[in-house]
């Protein structure tokens, strides 16, 4: 039975989601505080990787030993804003027991089904659409400066291999036979065959064009403030252009998924994780592949003859200013292992920044609400939004039709952190806060 479908957030996850519903035969639409032409946010601004090779969540083992020693660093990968918040706190604290052994084992092979799943989707795409987003199967390097690095990278492709991932361990000379353009200086590095890569701003373009040919009304500029509901169903979505009214609402705002969930008396647990990239548009040298920098935790990929670098995460921060600091940091760690990359090279790059949606356990939030009967999530990707989109997509279309998901996501459950308030909403509730559909 067709339904009516509203998808609250217009990026990645939301287009893949409205492309995946109304293949279906779902009537959807798409409110998006954005602009229709818009080159911004962690939908344009990402490495475009699409990265089987992920597995291991962000809350894994010695992230928090890592995450102390770089806090006084402000050049460091990885930082966290300080400020006066409960919701930091209580992130923070969900996310530290999660940082461990246990974690990674039960989500490891979830990651990996889902990473291959969506490479698959992305497959059918490039076959049915064409080249529109430059879908390129080139595989992944992880480049190491130091023997450690290298030897801990080597434990992660063990694993790999464990999971039925094929992953090799590289000398420098290895790498570069498969990166023969580019000077590298490292140690040695792991290639994943299965990765890929792909253009995030043609990928974005070609979303939006196919979700408008099958007939999803694409609404920008307009604000999600609340929500009409009548005890355990939610009857419209509050909007800057007026009520909306829908048989299934779906949070795909990103981080700001968050607030919307607490106007409803629901907890989702997030907290940004601003990233930044930087795209040369005429680099010195170029790469076949996409490739992880492990020390420095930074992404470099090729994309159309230009070279983009992606990294850092400030946690807690989701504005979309530059910070100085961050940028430094970025610049001084890619030449240490790409000297042709210098910092006069980088010093007309395009910088982009972008709050990435994380969740404590580093696993998205794909799924039902229970206390409502006609809310899911597609939220909470962190790094990972473009490389998960296409299945996030599929699985939340069977899940709206009725159908059994083609992957199990009780792990992904956005209730696994309830703890919701004492009373339900009862009419209508409004969010404090504007600008909630990104």
């Amino acid at each position: 039975m067709s339904k009516r479908i509203v998808v609250i957030g217009g990026g990645v996850i939301g287009l893949s989601v409205a492309h995946a519903c109304a293949s279906r035969g779902h009537r959807v639409t798409v409110v998006e505080r954005g602009a229709a032409e818009r080159d911004d946010g962690c939908s344009f601004a990402n490495a475009g990787m699409v990265v089987p090779s992920h597995f291991v969540p962000l809350a894994g083992p010695g992230m928090i030993a890592l995450a102390l020693r770089w806090m006084l660093d402000p050049e460091s990968p990885f930082h966290l804003k300080p400020r006066a918040s409960a919701g930091l706190v209580d992130w923070g604290f969900k996310f530290w027991r999660a940082c461990n052994k246990t974690n990674v084992a039960r989500a490891a092979p979830l990651l990996r089904d889902l990473h291959l799943a969506s490479r698959k989707v992305y497959e059918q795409w490039t076959s049915q659409w064409g080249d529109r987003f430059g879908f390129t199967p080139s595989g992944m390097l992880v480049l190491c400066r130091s023997e450690h690095a290298l030897a801990e990278e080597a434990r992660v492709a063990a694993f790999a291999r464990e999971l039925g991932m094929p992953a090799d361990v590289l000398t420098p000379d290895e790498v570069a036979r498969i990166e023969p353009e580019i000077r590298v200086t490292i140690a040695g590095g792991v290639y994943f065959p299965r990765d890929a890569r792909l253009v995030p701003a043609r990928l974005m373009s070609a979303l939006l064009d196919e979700t408008r040919r099958i007939g999803v009304e694409l609404r920008h500029g307009i604000d999600v403030h609340g929500f009409r509901v009548t005890g355990a169903r939610i009857d419209a979505a509050q909007t800057t252009d007026g009520a909306i009214e829908a048989d299934e609402f779906m949070l795909c705002a990103g981080v700001w998924s968050s607030s919307l969930a607490r106007t409803l008396g629901l907890s989702l647990p997030m907290q940004a994780g601003k990233g930044y990239s930087l795209t040369l548009s005429k680099p010195p040298a170029t790469m076949r592949t996409c490739a992880i920098l492990s020390e420095a935790r930074l992404a470099v990929t090729p994309m159309d003859g230009a070279l983009r670098v992606g990294g850092t995460m400030e946690i807690g921060n989701s504005d979309e200013t530059i910070d100085p600091a961050r940028i430094r940091g970025i610049v001084k760690s890619i030449g240490t292992y790409f000297p042709d990359v210098t910092p006069r090279a980088l010093a007309d790059a395009t910088i982009r920044s972008g709050p990435r949606p994380c969740s404590p356990d580093g696993l998205p939030y794909v799924g039902r609400f229970a206390r409502y009967a006609n809310l899911s999530a597609a939220t909470g990707h962190a790094m990972m939004g473009v490389s998960l989109a296409p299945i996030t997509g599929t699985l939340i279309a069977e899940l709206l039709s009725g159908e059994r998901t083609t992957l199990p996501i009780d792990a992904l459950a956005p209730d696994r952190y309830a703890r919701a308030r004492s009373e339900p909403v009862k009419e209508t509730s409004v969010a404090t806060e504007t600008g909630m559909n990104g």
